[in-house]
């Protein structure tokens, strides 16, 4: 399922649709909220940064188990260090800086690839875990 983000409103769909995939894989409340909460970190730096992206989730699967895919990716300016980037309080934006370092904490994969003047892939998974999601 894709999403195109380009506005606020993409963001709130992109956080909608999520929201319904990780509930048809099995999580449940509160690891659908943290589901939600990353894609809004990714796609508002789409918005905020790049100001065109898209969102791209997808059911995945390994070793009997189940999950859902998050993979954001713009064309916009790229991020010049990708290690600060994912620190708590680092913001180029003026921000809290608690978007990508936060957006990682709460999966169970992450992974960000960066070109300055090429622009930024992010690909993040989160598993069921048990019976309970």
């Amino acid at each position: 399922m894709r999403v195109v983000v380009r506005q606020d409103t993409d963001i709130l769909l992109a956080c909608q649709k999520g929201r319904v995939l990780a509930e048809q894989v099995g999580l449940k409340g509160d690891n659908q909220v943290v589901v939600v909460i990353a894609i809004s970190e990714v796609a508002r730096n789409i918005v905020k940064y790049a100001g065109r992206g898209e969102v791209i989730l997808s059911v995945i699967g390994r070793n009997g188990r189940r999950g859902i895919s998050i993979v954001a990716r713009d064309e916009g300016p790229g991020i010049s260090d990708v290690e600060r980037a994912l620190e708590d309080g680092y913001s180029t934006g003026g921000g809290l800086g608690l978007g990508l370092a936060g957006a990682k904490r709460l999966m169970d994969e992450f992974e960000v690839w960066s070109q300055p003047g090429r622009g930024t892939t992010i690909a993040m998974a989160k598993w069921r875990r048990d019976e309970r999601g």
